[in-house]
C-alpha cells in the first residue's frame, strides 16, 4: 500500500497522536458494549453489587465497628473504586489490540496508541461511575466529608496507572503464550479482592498479616487514600512512593516488552489464539 510521508512539527504530531487517542477511546467503548450508556450502566450495577455484598457481609460478620471512624458506606467505596479501576483498566489494555490486529494496517495507528486509548476508556467509565455514584449518595442518602478529596483522587489515578502498567506485560506476552496470560489476568485480578487490602484498615493489622499484603501496591493506593478521606485516619504501613516506584517499573518492562513483540510478531503468533 502506497504511503505519503511528511513531515510533522512536534506540535502536530502531538495533536495527531492525541485525536488518534480520543477517537480510538470512544471506539473502545462502543465496540466493548455498543452504547456508551450501556457501558455505564453496567459498570454502575457491578459497583452497586460490590458494596451491597461487602455492606452486608461486614454487618453479617459484625465487622462494621473495625472500620474507620467516619461514613461506613464511604469507607467500603473509597478500596471498592480503586480496586475496581485498577482491576478494568488491567483488564482493557492486556486485551486491547495487539501488533497483528487489522487495526494497525491503518497507518499512523500503532500499538501505543491502542494502549493508551484502552486505558483512558476505562478510566473515563469508571470516573463517570464514581462520580454519579457519589453524587447521587450525597445529595439522596448522607451528607458525607472528604477531608482531602484531591490526593484521594490522585490515589485513584495511581491505582489506574497500575493497571495500565501490569495490563502492558500482560498484552506484551500475550502473543507467545496466550491462554496462559488470560488465566494469569483473571487471577490476579480476583486475588486482588483480597490482597488489596480493601475489606480492612492497614494499621488494625498485627505484624504478620501485614506483612501478606503490604507487598502489593494497591494495597498502599487504598490505604492512603483513606487516609487522605477520612480526617480521622492516618496511614502508618502505606506509603505513596512505593506504588509509583513499583509501577514505573512495571510499566518500563511492559513497554520493553511490546517492543519486542511488536518487532517478532508475525500472524502465525495470533493465529494461535
Amino acid at each position: 500500500m502506497f504511503h505519503n510521508s511528511r513531515k510533522e512539527s512536534g506540535l502536530t504530531a502531538a495533536l495527531t497522536i492525541a485525536e488518534l487517542v480520543y477517537h480510538a477511546s470512544a471506539r473502545k467503548i462502543r465496540v466493548t458494549h455498543g452504547n456508551a450508556m450501556i457501558a455505564l450502566l453496567i459498570n454502575l450495577m457491578q459497583l452497586f453489587v460490590f458494596v451491597a455484598a461487602f455492606y452486608v457481609m461486614f454487618s453479617l460478620l459484625g465487622l462494621r465497628n473495625s472500620a474507620v471512624r467516619g461514613d461506613f458506606l464511604l469507607y467500603l467505596m473509597s478500596g471498592i473504586f480503586l480496586y475496581m479501576t485498577h482491576a478494568k483498566t488491567l483488564g482493557a489494555v492486556a486485551g486491547s489490540e495487539g501488533p497483528t490486529s487489522a487495526m494497525m494496517q491503518h497507518a499512523p495507528m500503532n500499538t501505543v496508541i491502542a494502549i493508551l486509548s484502552s486505558a483512558l476508556s476505562a478510566l473515563y467509565i469508571q470516573v463517570l461511575a464514581l462520580t454519579i455514584i457519589l453524587f447521587v449518595y450525597y445529595m439522596g442518602f448522607q451528607r458525607f466529608v472528604i477531608e482531602d478529596a484531591a490526593s484521594a483522587f490522585a490515589m485513584l489515578m495511581i491505582a489506574w496507572f497500575g493497571g495500565l502498567a501490569i495490563g502492558t506485560v500482560m498484552l506484551a506476552l500475550k502473543p507467545w503464550i496466550p491462554n496462559l496470560i488470560s488465566i494469569v489476568t483473571m487471577i490476579y485480578q480476583r486475588a486482588n479482592m483480597i490482597a488489596s487490602g480493601k475489606m480492612f484498615l492497614a494499621n488494625t493489622l498485627p505484624g504478620f498479616m501485614l506483612a501478606m499484603f503490604d507487598w502489593n501496591p494497591l494495597f498502599h493506593c487504598i490505604d492512603q487514600a483513606r487516609g487522605f478521606t477520612f480526617i480521622n485516619y492516618t496511614p502508618r504501613h502505606s506509603s505513596i512512593a512505593y506504588p509509583l516506584i513499583v509501577y514505573g517499573i512495571i510499566l518500563v518492562i511492559g513497554l520493553m516488552g511490546e517492543f519486542y513483540t511488536r518487532r517478532n510478531s508475525s500472524l502465525s503468533l495470533s493465529a494461535r489464539r
